[in-house]
C-alpha cells in the first residue's frame, strides 16, 4: 500500500475542492510554474487517483499546496480538475480563505483575516470575515483581468456563427449568451448546455490565437461560460461554466465573475465600485465588485473583487493496494 494521501474535503457554492494535507512528496521548482510543470509531468498518477472514481468523479477539483515562492504569499497552490491543471480557481479561493483562518495559517486581526494566496497566475489577496470567532463570507482580488477579444466571431458547429467574448480572469473564457445556441436557463437540460458550450470552446481555440503578457502557460482557453445575457445589476445574471474535459462548475465561477465583470469594465457597462450578483446553474451566487482599473501588459484591465461563503463536507485518507487494477482511478460517463 502506498503512503496515504489525506484530504480536506470543502465546497463553495456547491462546486467540490479537495484539499491535499499530506501525502504528496516534495515537489521542486524555483516558481509556482514551474511546480506546476513538474507536477503535470511527474506526478500525474496522483491526480488522477484523486479527482477520478472510485475516490472522485469526472466534477471532482482540487488544491494542492506547496511551497509559495512570492514574497508575502501565505501559501501556494497548484489546482487540479478531470483534465490537468488549471491556473486560477475563485471557488477554490474562497475555501482556501477559510481554510487557512483555521488551520491558524494566518493571524486574525479583531474581525478580519488576509491572505495572500499564490496562484500559477500571481498573488491574489483574499480577506475573510470573522463571525462570532469562524471564518465566514471570504472575498478576493484577483490578478489583473481583461477583455482580450470583444465580438468575436467563430463557427460552431451546428450553430452557425456564434459571437462571443474572450476575457481573462485569471485564465481564459469565451463568454455567450446560452439564447444563442437556443438554450434557456430553467427549461433545456444540463447536457444540452455541456454540449453547446465544450463545441464553443473548441471553435474559439481554433479560431482565436491567444497570448498574455506574463507568460506563455497562461495563454490557453480554459473553458466556456453561458449566461443568461444579463449584466447581474437589477437581478442576478446566471450563467454556467465549462471547462476542461466537459467539467460542470456548480459555482458561479469565481475566476469567470472576474472575467465577466473585466468584459462588462472594458465596454463601459460597469464602472469602478460597481457590485454585480452571479448565480450558479444550482442557484448558488457570487459577487463581482470592480475595484480599479489596471493594466496587463498592453491591455486595458481591471482589478475584481469575489465574494462567497465555503463549508466543510469532511476528510478522508487515501490509499491504493498494491493489486488493486482500478486504484489509479477511472472515468465512467
Amino acid at each position: 500500500m502506498m503512503e496515504p494521501l489525506r484530504v480536506v474535503d470543502m465546497h463553495t457554492g456547491g462546486e467540490p475542492l479537495r484539499i491535499v494535507t499530506s501525502g504528496y512528496p516534495a515537489i521542486p521548482g524555483a516558481t509556482i510554474l514551474e511546480k506546476r510543470a513538474y507536477v503535470r509531468d511527474h506526478l500525474d498518477h496522483l491526480r488522477k487517483m484523486l479527482m477520478f472514481e472510485p475516490r472522485g468523479h469526472a466534477d471532482m477539483y482540487g488544491a494542492l499546496l506547496v511551497e509559495p515562492s512570492l514574497p508575502g504569499a501565505d501559501l501556494a497552490v497548484l489546482f487540479m480538475h478531470n483534465e490537468g491543471y488549471s491556473t486560477m480557481c475563485g471557488h477554490a479561493i474562497i475555501a482556501l480563505g477559510r481554510f487557512a483562518v483555521d488551520r491558524g495559517m494566518v493571524p486574525i486581526d479583531g474581525d478580519q483575516a488576509t491572505v495572500s494566496i499564490e496562484c500559477p497566475c500571481g498573488l491574489v489577496v483574499a480577506d475573510v470575515a470573522i463571525r462570532e470567532g469562524r471564518a465566514a463570507e471570504v472575498s478576493f482580488v484577483s490578478v489583473p483581468s481583461f477583455l482580450f477579444a470583444g465580438d468575436a466571431s467563430v463557427a460552431v458547429p451546428g450553430h452557425g456563427a456564434i459571437v462571443c467574448d474572450i476575457a481573462y480572469g485569471g485564465a481564459f473564457y469565451a463568454l455567450a449568451p446560452a439564447a444563442a445556441f437556443g438554450l434557456e436557463f430553467g427549461r433545456d437540460p444540463v447536457a444540452a448546455f455541456i454540449e453547446a458550450a465544450d463545441r464553443l470552446t473548441q471553435a474559439a481555440k481554433a479560431a482565436v490565437p491567444l497570448n498574455h503578457p506574463d507568460a506563455e502557460d497562461l495563454a490557453f482557453l480554459y473553458g466556456s461560460i453561458l449566461t443568461d445575457g444579463g449584466e447581474g445589476g437589477n437581478e442576478p445574471s446566471r450563467n454556467v461554466c465549462v471547462f476542461a474535459d466537459r467539467q460542470v462548475d456548480r459555482s458561479p465561477t469565481g475566476s469567470g465573475v472576474t472575467a465577466r465583470m473585466a468584459a462588462l469594465h472594458a465596454r463601459g457597462k460597469v464602472a469602478v465600485g460597481d457590485t454585480r450578483v452571479f448565480e450558479s446553474i444550482i442557484g448558488s451566487r457570487f459577487t463581482g465588485k470592480v475595484e480599479a482599473a489596471a493594466r496587463a501588459g498592453d491591455f486595458a484591465a481591471a482589478t475584481v473583487r469575489v465574494a462567497g461563503r465555503a463549508h466543510y463536507c469532511g476528510e478522508a485518507s487515501f490509499t491504493v493496494e498494491a493489486d488493486d487494477p482500478l486504484g489509479g482511478g477511472f472515468l465512467v460517463r
